[in-house]
């Protein structure tokens, strides 16, 4: 073969591969959000060993940016119940942390239901994990916002994703308590 049909042969399996790699749109009413949104970029994995799955990576080397992959609902068909969010998280070089989180607001926008799964954190390199979060959707309820976080550097993956109701018998997830505020400065 000559020399010029052997580059054009890899230049053409080059750029093959590198479509096959390049990551889908995020399905409708996905989006990145939080404190450092322009510093991730999210998609579709269309590599064999993504399967479809959403993710969140980072594009720059800030440990202390975080942003959050996440879809909202209407509450008002959930009201009155319990509901769980739940999915396979799998993450590569994550400096902080990655997790699952879901929070219920009310019309005027106060929160009033919260978790995510910092008390489960993943960090680093790690294999497909399951993730779940459980809260109760009060009558004021008008939003649920939930999906995947990511802190640091590297990328989490997350799939496949559930949202369903739950009977009471599955416990509501709590946030740990912050500790008390002195009353007196520590000097």
């Amino acid at each position: 073969m000559k020399p010029h049909y052997i580059l054009a042969a890899a230049a053409a399996a080059t750029t093959v591969l590198a479509l096959a790699a390049t990551p889908a749109p995020l399905p409708p009413n996905w989006h990145v959000t939080g404190a450092n949104p322009d510093k991730f970029t999210a998609g579709v994995d269309t590599s064999p060993e993504g399967r479809g799955a959403k993710f969140l990576r980072s594009k720059t080397n800030d440990p202390k940016a975080w942003a959050a992959l996440v879809q909202p609902v209407q509450a008002q068909r959930y009201l009155g119940q319990r509901v769980r969010f739940r999915a396979r998280l799998r993450t590569e070089a994550i400096s902080d942390w990655a997790g699952l989180w879901m929070r219920v607001d009310t019309h005027e926008g106060k929160s009033v239901a919260f978790y995510n799964t910092k008390s489960q954190p993943l960090k680093g390199t790690t294999g497909w994990q399951e993730r779940s979060v459980v809260l109760d959707v009060p009558d004021n309820a008008a939003l649920i916002v939930f999906g995947a976080i990511g802190g640091g550097t590297g990328q989490v993956w997350m799939e496949p994703v559930a949202f369903e109701t739950v009977g009471r018998d599955v416990p509501v997830d709590h946030m740990p308590p912050q500790a008390a505020i002195p009353t007196t400065p520590t000097l």
